[in-house]
């Protein structure tokens, strides 16, 4: 499935964060991070992020579908990551 990631946590623990999602995704913004992940993966990076995360002040979102695309992708200013596609 194709992911967009949006996390928000406290200045301790943004750091963990940022390197745990790299180990999965795509970095495209700060606190922002895209790409093709199986479910179990997802639910293994989830599962890893709960050992740091404080639910009561930190948050994710998760966009999911099927196919990146079935969305249009419109980017103003710098390119934070540029993704080419190999097959």
């Amino acid at each position: 499935m194709y992911v967009i990631l949006v996390y928000d946590f406290g200045e301790k623990r943004v750091g963990k964060m940022l390197k745990l999602c790299r180990k999965y995704l795509n970095w495209i913004q700060n606190s922002v991070f895209e790409g093709e992940i199986s479910e179990v993966r997802l639910k293994e990076l989830l599962m890893q992020c709960d050992k740091f995360m404080d639910k009561n002040e930190d948050s994710i979102i998760i966009f999911s579908g099927n196919f990146q695309r079935a969305l249009d992708k419109r980017i103003i200013g710098k390119e934070r990551c540029s993704i080419d596609n190999f097959l």
